[in-house]
């Protein structure tokens, strides 16, 4: 039996979760010139170095671009998947299900209200910890915190970078890409 569940939330446990199309069809400009502007900045914002209003107004600075508030709170509109809510309920009646994921603090607080991150024992998010998948140190974080050796964690996320480097901590990693895989490849 597995000791420790670890789920990915966006794609995995929240559908629509993604709002870099929806800002980018906003500024009128290409997910490569956002990503541009953003610079280092994008991963600074999931690690928690510097706050979503920062990164906007640094943005603004770099694009040359008026931005009116904080377009990632703006455009986050996430849903639960159901089916996947089901199948974590059920693991938690036998073993410790957390949730591992790179997330910004206006999502975070957003999920936070909406009781969303209460259906896990723990959550384990990139921007309080200082680190951001796929970096080793986010999973050896949670491997220390959890008091537990990596062949007893299996790793649900939906980007193969991330599985790759759990697996090469000797994680086990299942790629998300649809419930049926999922269930299969959790032998539920």
């Amino acid at each position: 039996m597995n000791k420790l569940y670890i789920f990915d939330m966006g794609n995995v446990l929240c559908e629509n979760s993604n709002v870099i199309p929806a800002i980018v069809n906003y500024l009128s400009i290409t997910e490569n010139l956002f990503f541009q502007h953003a610079g280092e900045n994008f991963r600074r914002l999931l690690e928690g170095k510097i706050s979503s209003h920062k990164f906007w107004d640094d943005f603004a600075l770099k694009s040359g671009q008026v931005i009116k508030g904080e377009l990632f709170g703006k455009f986050f509109h996430p849903q639960i998947n159901e089916e996947v809510k089901k199948i974590i309920l059920r693991l938690k009646t036998h073993s410790r299900v957390v949730c591992g994921t790179n997330v910004i603090d206006s999502h975070y607080v957003f999920l936070q209200k909406k009781n969303i991150y209460n259906i896990f024992h723990k959550v384990y998010s990139s921007h309080l910890m200082g680190v951001a998948k796929p970096d080793p140190n986010f999973y050896l974080y949670i491997l220390k915190e959890e008091n537990i050796l990596p062949e007893d964690v299996i790793f649900v996320d939906d980007m193969l970078e991330n599985i790759v480097s759990a697996q090469n901590l000797g994680i086990r990693s299942i790629l998300f890409e649809n419930l049926s895989k999922l269930k299969f490849n959790l032998r539920i």
